[in-house]
């Protein structure tokens, strides 16, 4: 599997695993339980929305945490350029040393909030995973995106029902029709996305 996920830059998946399973658990950003699963939980299951963003694309990754999806999307696909975005200093700081030390040149750090970030962000995919509802991930990520780009939003069985509640709102914030997608059909829990492009 991860081989066949990140290709010639396992190394720094792994690197990046062993990052997440000391460093990271001891900060404090990745639950100690969540140890033993990273790679199918944590690590494979960002890596797949790869599968759902096209070629060369400019992505941010809002409150990106420890650094998922962001950085394993950043590895598993060179040809992207990924902000994290992150507003907390720890969490920012950290994912600053993971990034030097993986030498990841298509990865930016940047301490900020999603809604501070002004109307001069044109991202094409804004990607975010276990964020906040659906209604405040639309307010927060179709304004970066590009007339046209889309957000991401790995969801898990409640995505239907997310959809239905918060419809008005990703209208209202400029998106067009909500869409749920499977990525990662050779992982044993294949990962939800909504998808939602924004009108022009």
């Amino acid at each position: 599997m991860l081989s066949q996920i990140f290709g010639l830059r396992q190394d720094l998946a792994t690197a990046y695993h062993e990052s997440l399973a000391t460093d990271a658990t001891t900060r404090g950003f990745i639950g100690p339980r969540e140890t033993p699963r990273l790679w199918d939980r944590h690590i494979y299951n960002c890596a797949v929305i790869g599968e759902a963003i096209p070629e060369g694309a400019r992505v941010i990754d809002i409150g990106s945490g420890a650094g998922l999806p962001g950085i394993p999307l950043a590895i598993a696909r060179e040809d992207l350029q990924v902000t994290l975005l992150e507003p907390l200093l720890k969490r920012s700081t950290y994912l600053a040393e993971v990034v030097d030390k993986l030498a990841l040149d298509n990865v930016t750090v940047v301490r900020e909030r999603a809604e501070n970030l002004g109307k001069d962000a044109a991202f094409d995919v804004v990607t975010s995973r276990a964020v906040a509802p659906l209604a405040k991930l639309a307010r927060w990520s179709l304004p970066l995106c590009r007339p046209g780009g889309m957000m991401l939003a790995m969801k898990g069985a409640s995505a239907s029902e997310e959809i239905e509640r918060d419809k008005a709102a990703i209208k209202r914030a400029k998106g067009g029709v909500p869409e749920i997608i499977t990525v990662g059909a050779e992982l044993d829990e294949p990962t939800t996305l909504i998808r939602v492009h924004r009108v022009k």
